[in-house]
């Protein structure tokens, strides 16, 4: 039986979406409303299959119902595995009028995004997220895309889902390390604007590593709703939305360094969020009271507070020049001035982001 606990709304005017949270929705009858023809690839992994596949598929009824399962990790978010999807499609004859449903985590929701933004020129898609760090980020707000070896995220485009469906029991097959990786988004809605929310995780961040299902509701709502707001004001990122890149170029810098999947990106994010806020102590921007209950609740959720020392500060610099915050070539950086308070800045010392890549790296 379905529990609904929350719906919530990503207002976008006519691309507008609802968020649906709950236990059991993989089983409900929530998705067909947003299945506007019979046509249906369900687009997972092979990690996932095994365990959620059938069940949605069901869930679907008598539409015509085809999958396609990608190998599992972020080394594979490339135009070759995109190429898959688009074979079965083309394989499949289906038309414009078809829906995506991207049952999986990260890799495979921003994949399939891009295959329904660019097949055809545009056809539906839906995201049922099976990992925290996507429930509460990269499923929702419509950024999608591959990597590319020399940058991450570098080919891409902003297409919005039909709706995002998640259901909150699929965490319960997560392993532990990717659970720590999405505490690390769900730290960054705290630092960025809701500072009661990240008290709320100093207090509660035992609660959610034990998988209890009250506090993963609301931390995964309560994430969901911050991030809903921010994109629903600036949907392309020509703002605000960039505050949501908090610790992401110092994290898309280790992911690319270390070779896509040696570190996950929650955890490349969390070293680099301690990194900003370092940054931001150095600038004279950010207390040190402040970085130290950062780092502490970072490294209480089982995340690294450091980039990893074999990089070396040279090799982080060249990585974090090719980084789309990169605008008439000055490096931006989402910085802080408090707990709640991030901001953009290509204003600051290069000396302060030398020194902190330096005595950050030695101290890994």
């Amino acid at each position: 039986m379905s529990a609904l606990r929350h719906t919530l709304s990503v207002d976008l005017g006519a691309r507008s979406y609802p968020i649906y949270i709950g236990r059991g929705l993989l089983d409900a009858d929530l998705l067909r409303a947003h299945v506007p023809s019979r046509q249906v690839l369900l687009v997972t992994n092979d990690t996932v299959a095994p365990l959620y596949l059938q069940r949605l598929q069901a869930s679907l009824g008598d539409l015509q119902v085809a999958h396609c399962i990608l190998p599992d990790g972020e080394q594979y978010k490339t135009l070759e595995t995109l190429n898959r999807i688009f074979d079965v499609l083309l394989q499949k004859r289906f038309d414009r009028g078809c829906t995506l449903i991207a049952l999986g985590g990260g890799v495979v929701g921003d994949i399939t995004g891009f295959a329904a933004a660019s097949y055809q020129r545009g056809v539906h898609f839906i995201q049922v997220p099976t990992t925290l760090l996507a429930q509460v980020d990269s499923s929702v707000g419509g950024k999608t895309g591959v990597n590319h070896p020399l940058g991450k995220n570098m080919i891409g485009a902003f297409y919005q889902p039909r709706c995002v469906l998640i259901d909150t029991d699929s965490l319960n097959t997560l392993d532990d390390r990717q659970l720590s990786a999405g505490l690390a988004e769900v730290i960054k809605y705290g630092l960025i604007n809701d500072a009661e929310f990240f008290a709320w995780l100093e207090q509660n961040h035992q609660l959610l590593r034990q998988r209890d299902a009250d506090a993963l509701a609301f931390a995964i709502h309560r994430s969901c709703a911050d991030k809903a707001a921010v994109v629903a004001a600036d949907e392309r990122e020509s703002g605000q939305r960039a505050l949501l890149n908090l610790g992401h170029t110092f994290g898309h810098a280790i992911e690319t360094g270390m070779g896509y999947g040696a570190w996950l990106h929650g955890e490349a994010v969390a070293a680099g969020m301690c990194m900003a806020a370092q940054m931001s102590l150095r600038l004279g921007w950010f207390d040190a009271v402040e970085l130290q209950r950062l780092l502490a609740l970072t490294a209480a959720c089982g995340l690294p507070t450091w980039a990893p020392a074999q990089l070396g500060a040279e090799r982080m610099l060249e990585l974090m020049a090719v980084d789309k915050k990169v605008l008439a070539g000055k490096l931006r950086l989402v910085l802080l001035k408090g707990i709640g308070q991030a901001l953009v800045s290509a204003d600051f010392a290069a000396e302060a982001l030398q020194d902190t890549l330096n005595r950050g790296l030695s101290q890994a």
